[in-house]
């Protein structure tokens, strides 16, 4: 797996169109690399969440060209490798796991990704009406010793339509409920990094359950 962060830093140090077709050979072994691992990791998560059992890198892995219209950084690349695990696609807004190989950078994620704002309304009212066993997940010491900070983007109040003394603001002013947590770059070549990454993700489960089962209940 080290090959992929080697190819990473030389895509980082020369970030153009010409050099990367004349490194194709290169890319190729690291993508194949990178989409046998998650291959395996998925069929590890599926062994706890049966809804991303029929997903594949296919579907689960993002293009390594970067969209440059609407950004001031026009380098036609990524500098990293990442795969959204989740019953609906990598392009779904449902809670899912994600792994992201970047040399320095590199870490697992999870939860759901700017959900648009009728499904935000919703998870936050589903907060509230079940405040007690979203704590139960998110503060429970497993959960809390890897995902610490629940949520990003934060508003500096409370949602219009919340109440003003909500005893735990904190869970209801995200604009994206994920979690993180990083990782080192030799982690994924460890003999045993499938089994510490899918315990990571075990850990995450529950709160991708909480997510999912709204979603569930709006889609209805």
């Amino acid at each position: 797996m080290q090959h992929i962060f080697t190819f990473l830093r030389q895509v980082a140090a020369h970030n153009d169109r010409d050099w990367f077709h004349a490194h194709q050979p290169e890319y190729k072994a690291a993508r194949a690399s990178f989409e046998a691992y998650v291959q395996e990791m998925i069929l590890r998560i599926s062994s706890f969440d049966s809804s991303v059992a029929y997903q594949s890198p296919k579907t689960s892995i993002y293009r390594f060209a970067r969209d440059t219209r609407f950004s001031e950084d026009k380098s036609p690349y990524k500098r990293h490798f990442g795969a959204f695990v989740c019953s609906h696609g990598r392009k779904s807004y449902r809670g899912g796991y994600y792994l992201h190989l970047e040399p320095g950078n590199s870490m697992v994620a999870g939860g759901s990704w700017c959900p648009p704002a009728p499904l935000l309304k919703h998870i936050r009212e589903a907060i509230v009406d079940d405040i007690d066993g979203f704590r139960n997940i998110v503060e429970s010491p497993a959960f809390k010793a890897l995902y610490p900070v629940v949520g990003e983007d934060l508003l500096k109040t409370l949602p219009k339509g919340f109440p003003k003394d909500f005893a735990f603001p904190e869970y209801l002013r995200p604009r994206l409920y994920t979690v993180w947590h990083p990782i080192p770059d030799d982690l994924v070549s460890l003999p045993d990094s499938q089994e510490r990454i899918e315990e990571m993700f075990h850990v995450m489960y529950p709160f991708n359950r909480f997510l999912n089962e709204v979603f569930d209940d709006y889609e209805e």
